[in-house]
């Protein structure tokens, strides 16, 4: 052991004890970063139901004002009051909601003599429509 020659008995025993403390620190360690690493993914997935629920509070608060359940039942289901006429135009010109995309053409080659729910398939499965 000739590399033993220049250490001490006092330096050795220092090494043997903080090679010790080492070896009994580093598992609760690992557990201690691991539980904190623990806790900020929860606290940031906390964060994020809050949002959630912040949006889902405002959106039930829209929904209780009868004139945005009017506009919504307007807008979305083509409702109309009474007394008041809906004209729904077909084969305009302008793009819809389709970003950009011309909308899709109305078929003229429907059969006639048809039931009504043949000829509604018949200009569904028509091949005028653009893709």
């Amino acid at each position: 052991m000739k590399w033993l020659r220049g250490v001490s008995a006092r330096n050795l025993a220092v090494a043997t004890v903080l090679v010790v403390v080492a070896f009994t620190l580093a598992p609760p360690m690992q557990r201690y970063f691991a539980q904190k690493a623990q806790i900020n993914a929860l606290r940031v997935q906390l964060h994020d139901s809050q949002a959630t629920l912040d949006a889902a509070t405002n959106e039930l608060a829209k929904w209780n004002d009868s004139s945005y359940v009017a506009s919504q039942a307007r807008s979305r289901l083509h409702y109309v009051f009474p007394g008041e006429h809906q004209y729904i135009v077909i084969g305009a010109t302008t793009t819809g909601a389709t970003n950009g995309k011309p909308a899709g053409t109305v078929s003229t080659d429907i059969p006639a003599g048809l039931p009504w729910y043949a000829k509604v398939i018949s200009s569904i499965t028509s091949t005028n429509v653009n893709p």
